[in-house]
């Protein structure tokens, strides 16, 4: 592993043990050219996603840039870290044990949604609303109506 703050490729593992989560390895590492110390973490990955974009362009499926915008959903809400590293490992499973490698983006997209729904409401609107695309108030309040049970006013 490359050291991130010398660039020297002969780090040592000093400590190995699971993660919080269970379902990857904490690895605490040292560089002895710079003394620098730092932490990795090691997952299983089941297999190699291609995200197709809505423009018919192929990405490899990025954990971290999926990871990066669920937080910001759920960012300053009472949702425990551990809650979202379970949430966030759990779709990331339930993409690779789809069967396909090739997987739209707009399905990872619903699929995020559906899980923000049943954790957080609040949270599941802020992803929603970047993920469609919200132009003004208006799409928030069509949007946000849709999700009050038949005959509940606003207050």
């Amino acid at each position: 592993m490359r050291c991130p703050f010398c660039g020297n490729i002969d780090t040592q593992v000093k400590d190995s043990r699971p993660a919080e989560d269970h379902v990857s390895i904490r690895r605490r590492r040292f560089c002895p050219a710079c003394g620098g110390r730092f932490t990795t973490y090691e997952r299983v990955q089941l297999r190699d996603l291609v995200v197709i974009k809505t423009n018919g362009r192929r990405e490899d499926f990025d954990r971290d840039k999926m990871e990066r915008s669920i937080r910001i959903a759920l960012q300053k809400r009472p949702i425990d870290p551990e809650r979202i590293d379970q949430m966030i490992s759990g779709i990331v499973r339930r993409l690779e044990s789809m069967g396909e490698t090739d997987i739209p983006s707009k399905m990872i997209g619903e699929i995020v949604m559906e899980t923000l729904a049943r954790i957080d409401t609040v949270a599941y609107v802020r992803f929603a609303s970047v993920y469609k695309n919200f132009q003004a108030a208006d799409d928030f309040d069509k949007f946000v109506s849709e999700l009050r049970p038949e005959g509940q006013a606003e207050k």
